[in-house]
């Protein structure tokens, strides 16, 4: 069995460091994720500095945490037939992630993310979806839902409508067989056009944890303030897990809030990937039967080492850092 079996984008990340005058000269706005085609992917590509390459995606930075701390994770996810999807399925597969979705040929090649990072450690998100928008039903693999105690879910791919209707049958084939379904809103930015999807699916209680941070709780709440956004949303499902940056993370269960506090960075390099990486130390925790308090710390740990350095998978022995 599985500990956590994740469906999400599955992007090659290019990082480069940058300045904020290169961010205004190209008409970007600082620490936004926006979706690009593929034309101005080559484009913006041509005027970056040195770039480090590695797979990456959301749900795939999760996974990989989860394979780094020890625990037995899944992905599923669309490649190409060509150079960058075979990166990713190298990439993963080294990591110890189990990855069965076989690659497309298609004139939409894989897709990848132009992450460029200023001296504040803030990263500008440029994404070409690519052939993960091209997720099927048919590429489903059921026994590998069944055989995973959590499926994870990543908004992004809510609102294609290939990938959304591969997700919705992934969660009647989890939930058919028992089993616990978590799901991350994402970015603000997939709240802005995909609300009343992401509400939908809440609402209908095919959800049992999830996953924000502050501002996503705010936007999809509607409320001003954590606190009513809390209040709002615990009533939608049965665990909330939200991230408030160098405040922390607080849980609620039942009518029972946790709070925990961030991990102490000394020097933080590259905000890309702290949710990804707080989330994958939380439900390698709650695979693993630990107390909520636990999988926070977990949580706030996996994210502090991520925000260490460049890159959104980590690079020191997390296990080792999580049960010192």
């Amino acid at each position: 069995m599985l500990d956590v079996l994740a469906i999400g984008d599955a992007v090659v990340d290019v990082i480069a460091a940058t300045d904020d005058a290169f961010i205004a000269e190209a008409g970007l706005v600082k620490g936004s994720m926006r979706l690009i085609d593929q034309g101005e992917a080559r484009s913006l590509y041509a005027l970056m500095g040195q770039a480090q390459e590695t797979s990456g995606g959301s749900a795939a930075n999760t996974v990989a945490g989860i394979a780094a701390l020890g625990g037995r994770a899944g992905f599923i996810g669309q490649v190409a037939d060509d150079q960058l999807g075979d990166i990713f399925s190298h990439d993963i597969r080294a990591l110890g992630v189990e990855f069965r979705t076989p690659a497309i040929k298609a004139d939409v090649p894989t897709g990848r993310c132009l992450i460029l990072v200023t001296p504040d450690a803030q990263r500008t998100m440029n994404t070409f979806p690519g052939a993960s928008h091209q997720l099927k039903v048919a590429a489903l693999d059921r026994e590998q839902i069944r055989s995973a105690a959590i499926l994870y879910l990543e908004g992004y791919l809510l609102g294609p409508e290939r990938p959304r209707a591969a997700m919705r049958e992934a969660i009647a084939v989890a939930r058919g067989a028992g089993r616990k379904v978590a799901f991350t809103l994402s970015d603000i930015a997939c709240i802005a056009r995909q609300k009343d999807a992401f509400l939908e699916l809440l609402d209908s209680g095919a959800v049992d944890m999830l996953f924000a941070n502050e501002q996503e709780i705010l936007a999809i709440s509607g409320c001003r303030e954590l606190a009513g956004a809390l209040a709002v949303m615990e009533r939608k499902v049965p665990l909330l897990v939200v991230t408030c940056g160098e405040r922390g993370a607080v849980a609620v269960e039942a009518g029972t809030r946790f709070d925990a506090p961030a991990a102490h960075v000394p020097d933080v390099v590259d905000t890309t990937g702290a949710g990804d990486l707080f989330a994958a130390g939380f439900l390698t925790g709650r695979a693993r039967g630990r107390s909520l308090p636990d999988c926070l710390r977990m949580g706030a740990v996996a994210a502090g080492e991520v925000i260490s350095h460049f890159g959104a998978r980590p690079l020191a022995n997390l296990k080792e850092l999580v049960n010192p």
